[in-house]
């Protein structure tokens, strides 16, 4: 009798060890939980309407006369190389050099290379893609001033109207040495004013014998440009609701991507946060 008194006490004492652990397991299980910050708000899909400035309406005869600007290069100084050389569909329309080739190139992708003699240096960068870009600057919440959206790596153009400009201002990836930089752009619009069938484009797109201006110009490749998007990915179908566009590994791997912190950067639809950081990256002075 005593024997099985004592058994019983044993096993409720053991019961009651039981229970405070898994109690404590759970109550530590619940802090660590907590001690990782929530960051899955800070990302989000693509939103489906392209933003475009108030005072450039997309509309079909500006792309169309963008696009056929964005593959001519009637837009470089000496005609050889166009926005496309370096912005290929078939690479992301990026490319796959490290840094670009753009004035007084050969070929295209990796098989890019200077004609010699050559005195014109790389372009400081890569290219970046073009594809999306018309969401560059969406922050968390999904909006977009698309008039000084950030472009280029160093954000020195605000808004795709502007972007198109730069390089064709610029000696290594468009203008070379056939005239200044001050020069360049009404350089350029000579050659379109001298071209009836660019006159006719023009006109078509911007209502006006007298629309070939610097401005015109970057509204029409940029018009283009704002077609160039990609907003429904699996990632994008995962953000608006669909659990099984990813996998299992992608989603352990979204976890991981949250749980180390890599959001507070790299956030919302197009991981980014468009800011410039310094990281203690030397300067790029050519392919390795």
């Amino acid at each position: 009798m005593i024997l099985r008194q004592l058994w019983k006490g044993l096993l409720l004492g053991l019961w009651a060890i039981a229970i405070s652990c898994a109690t404590h397991d759970q109550t530590q299980t619940d802090t660590q939980k907590k001690e990782v910050p929530d960051d899955s708000t800070r990302l989000a899909a693509l939103p489906t309407r392209v933003p475009t400035p108030a005072d450039n309406p997309t509309t079909p005869e500006k792309v169309a006369l963008g696009r056929l600007l964005f593959f001519d290069p009637i837009l470089s100084g000496h005609k050889d190389v166009a926005c496309a050389t370096c912005h290929q569909p078939e690479f992301g329309f990026a490319e796959s050099l490290e840094i670009s080739i753009g004035v007084n190139g050969h070929g295209l992708g990796s098989k890019r290379t200077f004609r010699m003699p050559n005195d014109i240096p790389f372009v400081k960068r890569n290219s970046q893609t073009v594809l999306n870009a018309a969401f560059n600057g969406i922050r968390e919440n999904g909006r977009v001033e698309a008039s000084i959206a950030p472009m280029f790596w160093d954000l020195r153009a605000k808004g795709l109207e502007a972007q198109a400009l730069e390089p064709i201002k610029s000696l290594e990836e468009m203008r070379g040495h056939r005239y200044s930089k001050e020069a360049a752009l009404d350089s350029v619009i000579k050659r379109l004013l001298a071209n009836a069938e660019y006159r006719l484009l023009f006109q078509k797109a911007f209502g006006s014998k007298d629309s070939i201006t610097n401005r015109t110009l970057g509204q029409a490749i940029a018009a283009y440009e704002r077609t160039l998007v990609g907003g429904n990915s699996r990632f994008d179908q995962y953000m608006r609701g669909d659990n099984t566009a990813l996998s299992i590994n992608e989603r352990d791997g979204m976890q991981a991507f949250l749980k180390s912190g890599c959001a507070k950067c790299h956030n919302g639809p197009m991981l980014s946060d468009y800011q410039l950081h310094t990281l203690g990256v030397p300067d790029n002075m050519g392919p390795l």
